[in-house]
């Protein structure tokens, strides 16, 4: 079995790759997720949604690289947020700022990209690290307010990417998705494996 180390704090992808029969282990990112994000807008001010978090992906993966923890191990970093009306829109936190969010997504639809980052650091001396972004189109429900009001108050989109979820609570709030439903939770099994195989490194010895 090759061990996995999966550099994020989402308890969705760490779902997702349990589910997938992966049994990774987590660390949680040094990476000020933030201030590099900042950076990176002020840095490329034309930059594109998938760009941005192609970039971060890459931040929280190479953030843990050096940890002894990751020797041996392939390590995983990945970062989402929902492109929408020529916006980037990561996580909400505030209760009113989802509420003004979701009255602009009802009945629109955006695009959700998630950006992936896998490093081999079965070598610590040499990791090589592979990257990819997949991207999903996202129709939302033309819901109510007192809807809107009823899913902030859970909580869950205060936490997530965009403001919403398709595995949880907000999923009833989904009309449709175009494309692979793993990248709206904010992992692409199908990407893992290709960044696998680019790394000559078998996906199902990952399998616990």
């Amino acid at each position: 079995m090759t061990r996995l180390v999966l550099a994020s704090s989402s308890p969705a992808r760490y779902a997702l790759l349990k589910a997938s029969g992966i049994d990774p282990e987590v660390l949680i990112p040094t990476a000020d997720e933030q201030a590099l994000s900042d950076q990176f807008k002020t840095n490329n001010p034309n930059h594109t949604t998938s760009q941005l978090v192609a970039y971060l992906a890459d931040a929280k993966a190479e953030s843990v690289v050096g940890l002894q923890e990751t020797f041996g191990a392939l390590v995983l970093g990945g970062d989402s947020a929902l492109e929408f009306q020529g916006a980037t829109l990561g996580k909400p936190h505030l209760a009113e700022v989802a509420i003004e969010r979701w009255k602009q997504l009802r009945g629109n639809h955006g695009v959700l990209h998630s950006g992936h980052c896998l490093i081999d650091n079965r070598d610590p001396a040499a990791p090589k690290m592979v990257s990819k972004t997949s991207s999903t189109k996202v129709y939302f429900a033309n819901i109510t307010d007192a809807e809107i009001e009823a899913y902030v108050a859970t909580g869950e989109p205060l936490k997530v990417a965009g403001a919403f979820t398709i595995d949880g609570i907000g999923g009833a709030f989904i009309d449709r998705i175009e494309g692979d439903a793993h990248t709206v939770v904010g992992l692409s099994l199908g990407v893992v494996r290709d960044l696998c195989g680019q790394l000559g490194v078998e996906y199902t010895s990952l399998w616990r």
